[in-house]
C-alpha cells in the first residue's frame, strides 16, 4: 500500500510573507504565529509576514519562522484529512518534524529552534568558517579529500549529503578553500561558496552541540506518533532518548539527505508532501527518485491542488 511522508525544509528556504495567506484565511493558522510570538516574547509573527528580509534571514530568526510557517501547513493538511505515515526535515526540518510526530509541543520547539540558531551563530566567530556547494563529484573522492585536508590541519567536511552530484562541505574557512580548489581539480564541475554565517554540520558546531544537550535536557519529549527518519541515521527512529540524543549529534554531523529519502522509498513511500516556502526538497527528491510524486505546499493554489489529488489516493 502506498505509503505519504511530509517533508520539512530548512534554513534557506525562508522568504518574507511565507504563510501570509495561511494566517489570513484561517484563525487556527493564525494561532501559530501567536503562539510563537508568545513563546519567543517577541514579534516573530511581524518577521514572518513583513520582513525585513535581512532579520528573517539571521540564523536564529529563520530557524523558529520555518518551523512555524512548516508546523502551520502541516496541521491545515491534517485538519483536512491527510495525515502522513513518516516524517522528516533537513537540518533544521528535522524540528518541524518532530512538531509533526507529537515529539516535541509546538511551544517547545520554537524556543529550542530560536537557541539553536543563536549557539549556532555563536560557536565560531564571524568569518572563520564558511560551507560550499559542490557539484558533479563522487562522494567516495570528496570525503576522501576533505579527510585529508582535515588532517594537514584544515578542518572541513561533507556537511548536505543532498542527491547524486551535489554535496555541500563546511569547516574553517581556509580548509573549505583548499577543499574547492582541490574538489574542481579533481573533477568537480562547480564549487560555489555559500551566503551563510558560520559552518555548520561540521566538527566547528561542537560549542552549539554542548549548549544544545542543556537545553534540551530540560524539554519533555514524547515518543513519536509518526516515525522520523533521522538526519544523522537516515533511519527510523521513535524513541525520545534517542532522538534527543541524535538532535545534539546533528549540530555537528552531516545531513544525510539522499540516504533519508531513500529510506523512505523503501519504506513503501510513494508521495511525498513539503511543507513549507519554495520547492527545494521537492527538487531533491526528484532527483533522487524520478518516480516519486512531490507536492510542494505554500500557498492556498497548492494546497488545493493536494486536496483534489487526495481524492484519489488509495
Amino acid at each position: 500500500m502506498s505509503k505519504l511522508a511530509f517533508v520539512f525544509p530548512g534554513q534557506g528556504s525562508q522568504a518574507v510573507g511565507m504563510g501570509k495567506e495561511f494566517a489570513e484565511k484561517d484563525e487556527a493558522c493564525k494561532q501559530f504565529l501567536q503562539q510563537a510570538d508568545a513563546a519567543l516574547g517577541f514579534e516573530l509573527s511581524k518577521l514572518i509576514l513583513e520582513g525585513p528580509a535581512d532579520d528573517l534571514t539571521l540564523t536564529y530568526n529563520a530557524q523558529p519562522a520555518l518551523l512555524t510557517v512548516g508546523a502551520m501547513i502541516a496541521a491545515k493538511l491534517e485538519r483536512a484529512g491527510i495525515t502522513p505515515d513518516y516524517s522528516a526535515g533537513h537540518s533544521l526540518g528535522e524540528y518541524t518534524a518532530l512538531v509533526e510526530s507529537k515529539v516535541l509541543s509546538f511551544e517547545d520547539a520554537v524556543v529550542a529552534v530560536h537557541k539553536r540558531g543563536k549557539f549556532m551563530n555563536e560557536a565560531v566567530p564571524a568569518g572563520e568558517g564558511t560551507m560550499a556547494a559542490i557539484l558533479g563529484m563522487d562522494r567516495d573522492v570528496l570525503e576522501s579529500i576533505t579527510r585529508n585536508i582535515t588532517e594537514s590541519g584544515d578542518p572541513v567536511q561533507p556537511a548536505n549529503l543532498n542527491c547524486q552530484g551535489q554535496i555541500v562541505i563546511s569547516g574553517a574557512k581556509k580548509g573549505v578553500d583548499k577543499a574547492c580548489v582541490a574538489l574542481k581539480e579533481a573533477g568537480a564541475k562547480r564549487a560555489l561558496p555559500l551566503n551563510v554565517s558560520g559552518p555548520f554540520h561540521s566538527v566547528l558546531m561542537q560549542p552549539a552541540a554542548d549548549e544544545l544537550q542543556k537545553t534540551l535536557a530540560g524539554i519533555v519529549m514524547k515518543d513519536a506518533e509518526i516515525p522520523v527518519v533521522a538526519n544523522v541515521t537516515a533511519d527510523v527512529v521513535t524513541e525520545q532518548a534517542e532522538i534527543k540524543r541524535l538532535l545534539v549529534e546533528q549540530l555537528y554531523s552531516p545531513v544525510r539527505w539522499e540516504e533519508s529519502v531513500e529510506r523512505l522509498l523503501e519504506l513503501g513511500v510513494t508521495r511525498f508532501i513539503e511543507c513549507g516556502p519554495g520547492k527545494v526538497l521537492s527538487g531533491l527528491i526528484r532527483k533522487i527518485d524520478r518516480t516519486a510524486t512531490v507536492y510542494p505546499v505554500y500557498d492556498e493554489a497548492s494546497l488545493q491542488k493536494v486536496l483534489e489529488e487526495a481524492k484519489g489516493w488509495a
